[in-house]
């Protein structure tokens, strides 16, 4: 997994490429934990050339727009692949998270 960061003033724009799984979800959470302090930072996601998502990457995912919202920002995913929009879809996910 490669993870991407560009922060414009408190917009922050994660570009994920390759798959979020039990290897790679302590490293994809320990490389955006340092947005997770920031009040009102909004976080985007982008998950285009993101190729599967596990269970790990889902529990990081939620875990990142709890701490995000809970500062008072914004959380949201775009560019979702067919494979890793119908997890999303499956397990609920979809329905809490705000996904472009």
């Amino acid at each position: 997994m490669k993870v991407e960061i560009t922060q414009t003033d408190n917009q922050v724009l994660a570009i994920i490429e390759g798959r979020l799984d039990t290897v790679t979800a302590s490293e994809f959470e320990r490389t955006l934990s340092p947005y997770f302090s920031i009040q009102g930072v909004g976080l985007t996601l982008d998950c285009a050339a993101m190729e599967y998502i596990s269970s790990a990457g889902l529990r990081v995912v939620l875990m990142t727009h709890k701490s995000i919202t809970a500062k008072g920002g914004t959380f949201k995913l775009r560019n979702l692949t067919k494979v890793v929009r119908s997890v999303f879809d499956m397990t609920g996910f979809s329905r809490i998270l705000t996904i472009e």
